[in-house]
């Protein structure tokens, strides 16, 4: 059951969202409130529409059904200058960081600084040390992009992200093509930033270590419709449950812990052998698909 939400008004609602391209439905029906200071993760498989879900609510996409609310204020239908008064209050980490190459890291943080107030040159300076402070950056104010490590630079997206204090930070996929130890660290600045400036936070991800370890709550998409919204301590009982009780699982809560597990077995891969995958793949029905692997180990 999805859990009771906070007694205060959401900084983000979403109700009945529908997006479509051409023929093809991507969000159907999707219903979403996201409140102050929390973190909200966001997950699916690939092709769920979670990262349509991401760009239609912050106003790249425009929806074709519903409404969506940001900070109180419905964003659908808006101008485009009403629009960019809205984004002034939310910052975006892309996952390639989406630093300008010719520009410092200063120079890519003091953008936004620049570009959308009358702040003097010197106290821009300054905001734009304290950005990069927090995120561990302001000895490298003066490298370019391709000086530094992917993870410094998803580090330099989201010091740009904060440059305009914002109320909300949307994260796209914040450790995609990261290693292990650089995803981590990842995942500490961002409940890091969310504690010391009370911001709100709107993660997607398919990654579940970095999900169980920033989420308060969680939100999982299954072919734009959205599964449950509930809390990460919900999501964690699901995904412990032994085998041996998920058969008393409704259908939607035994995909979901299949996802969670990443196990190869279960709804998820029932549904993709119904529709002929492995037929088109390999031209052989399910039971002549191995799932032994094709090379023998070489260490004993």
């Amino acid at each position: 059951m999805p859990s009771s939400p906070p007694a205060e008004q959401p900084v983000i609602r979403v109700r009945e969202l529908v997006k479509r391209f051409g023929s093809q439905t991507v969000l159907n029906g999707i219903d979403l409130e996201i409140y102050p200071g929390e973190t909200m993760v966001i997950m699916g498989g690939s092709g769920s529409g979670k990262s349509t879900l991401l760009r239609t609510i912050i106003g790249s996409h425009r929806p074709n059904g519903g409404d969506i609310e940001l900070f109180g204020e419905n964003i659908c239908g808006l101008g485009e200058e009403p629009m960019n008064e809205v984004r002034k209050k939310f910052g975006i980490l892309f996952q390639s960081g989406a630093l300008f190459n010719s520009m410092t890291l200063a120079e890519n943080v003091a953008l936004p600084l620049r570009e959308h107030t009358d702040i003097d040159p010197e106290i821009i300076d300054i905001q734009v040390k304290i950005k990069l402070e927090l995120v561990g950056l302001r000895e490298h104010a003066d490298k370019y992009p391709a000086q530094i490590s992917g993870g410094m630079k998803k580090r330099a997206g989201l010091a740009r992200a904060l440059a305009l204090d914002p109320k909300v930070l949307f994260y796209d996929e914040p450790s995609a093509g990261l290693d292990p130890v650089t995803s981590a660290q990842i995942d500490q600045l961002i409940i890091a930033l969310t504690k010391q400036l009370g911001v709100t936070s709107v993660v997607v991800t398919h990654e579940m270590d970095s999900a169980f370890t920033i989420a308060d709550r969680m939100a999982m998409l299954d072919r734009g419709r959205m599964l449950t919204v509930n809390t990460r301590q919900w999501y964690e009982r699901l995904r412990d449950t032994p085998q041996d009780r998920s058969e008393n699982m409704t259908q939607d809560e035994q995909m979901i812990r299949q996802f969670l597990r990443g196990d190869p077995d279960g709804p998820l891969a029932a549904r993709r052998s119904e529709q002929g995958y492995e037929q088109d793949l390999f031209g052989l029905t399910r039971d002549r698909v191995t799932r032994t692997p094709s090379l023998e180990p070489t260490r004993g």
